[in-house]
């Protein structure tokens, strides 16, 4: 596609998305609901359809021979469809996350003030692999009376153009102008800088969810806000205290249910004082499972299986079978460790010790701090969200798995009887 084409279809998509927002903003709650029902009955509809172009996805993947965390993100089936319908069944049970009333005073002088949700405005998320997104930031952004022009990744793009389809049909179906959700229809990767550096007239706010040379892209070209991370380096940090069975139970499948996701666990910090109890038995483990567990020299002092680490690990996201282990002096030192080399993704401590789980709770600062529970619990529809568009460990707006709530800004509401400034 000539340069000059791509910039009149992504001016087209993004004036007709401007120009739809307006009238979901004013729609009702129940008629944003019916939209997101019948998007899962869409996607039940047409499973075969999306199974169908999921799997030249698929093929094309293999030939290309990407990563298998990376198909693993990519791949579909029927119950993963059938959890993207069920996510849509969450997502209406929420409250309307706009026209709420989230404070309320009166002045000295009469006058009545409010703080009332709004829509962002029209949300562009950028994102690789995975085509649930499709359906779940949809919804999300329905919900939360937003528009959003979704370009995926080259590798899913037969799996989104399918689930496309059912969202627009469901649109349709609840008489909902289907310009609210457009998606980006080419591979072509100036789509990508043309959406951050040129739409700022169309695109309210950015969201990117990928790997870690996307969402830095993002974040370094884009003239439009953006929420986002740039990665997930999530710790599990093992206090004296431990229950070690828990910890055992916990480690495994923060890292080996799902190494391709940001919440997977990359580092294991274990207090010195039970180390040479429990570091051989964590290792073996994960070494059953074929997980390459690294450690220093002092961590390979207590375990054969463990290979030599170096300086980069500890800032390293896998994303696959391998998980480094440092040894800590204490609760400070392990602080110190994930104040040093986290992402500010999900941290979490195993611990009976309620000093110290109180003082890793508070000191922690990531976006998720967690208490005796594996960090692949890092998801909003864990969360009760029905979905999300991203976990964002930034500091502004939204921190946290981005759902439909915090897909809102606000404004004030300022009620009178007549008042003067004088």
């Amino acid at each position: 596609m000539t340069e000059k084409k791509l910039h009149k279809l992504m001016n087209t998509i993004g004036e007709s998305t401007r120009s739809a927002v307006n009238e979901l903003t004013k729609s009702s709650h129940r008629n944003r609901n019916q939209a997101i029902n019948f998007i899962a009955q869409s996607l039940l509809e047409n499973l075969d359809i999306i199974l169908e172009a999921n799997s030249k996805d698929i093929d094309l993947a293999r030939e290309k021979k990407l990563p298998d965390s990376m198909i693993d993100r990519l791949m579909l089936n029927e119950v993963r469809i059938q959890e993207m319908a069920g996510n849509m069944k969450v997502i209406t049970e929420i409250q309307d996350p706009i026209n709420r009333v989230t404070e309320e005073w009166a002045r000295p002088n009469g006058l009545k003030i409010q703080r009332v949700t709004v829509p962002l405005g029209v949300i562009g998320i950028i994102y690789e692999s995975r085509p649930n997104v499709t359906a779940d930031a949809a919804a999300l952004c329905i919900k939360s009376g937003n528009a959003v022009i979704l370009r995926g990744g080259s590798e899913s793009f037969e799996s989104n153009k399918a689930i496309h389809y059912c969202l627009q049909e469901a649109l349709t179906l609840a008489k909902l102008n289907p310009d609210v959700v457009q998606i980006v229809p080419t591979k072509d990767r100036d789509a990508v800088g043309y959406m951050l550096s040129s739409m700022r007239n169309y695109l309210d706010v950015i969201v990117p969810r990928g790997g870690k040379s996307l969402v830095k892209r993002v974040q370094d070209e884009a003239r439009i806000p953006v929420i986002g991370h740039l990665e997930g380096i999530c710790h599990v940090y093992v206090h004296k205290s431990a229950e070690i069975q828990m910890a055992r139970e916990v480690i495994l499948n923060a890292k080996m249910r799902r190494t391709g996701i940001c919440g997977a666990a990359e580092t294991v910090l274990i207090d010195r004082e039970i180390v040479k109890d429990v570091i051989k038995i964590l290792a073996e483990d994960l070494n059953k499972v074929g997980c390459e567990v690294r450690g220093d020299n002092e961590v390979q002092s207590y375990s054969e299986i463990v290979v030599p680490s170096n300086e980069d690990d500890w800032s390293t996201e896998y994303l696959d079978a391998i998980i480094s282990f440092k040894v800590v002096d204490d609760v400070i030192d392990a602080i110190n460790h994930i104040e040093r080399y986290g992402s500010g993704h999900t941290d979490s401590i195993i611990s009976q010790d309620k000093s110290a789980v109180d003082k890793f709770i508070k000191e922690v600062d990531s976006a998720i701090v967690m208490h005796n529970t594996s960090t692949q619990f890092a998801d909003g529809g864990e969360f009760g969200m029905g979905a999300e568009i991203g976990i964002a460990t930034g500091r502004i707006h939204a921190r946290g798995p981005v759902g439909a709530m915090q897909l809102t800004s606000y404004k004030y509401v300022v009620r009178g009887n007549g008042q003067t400034r004088p």
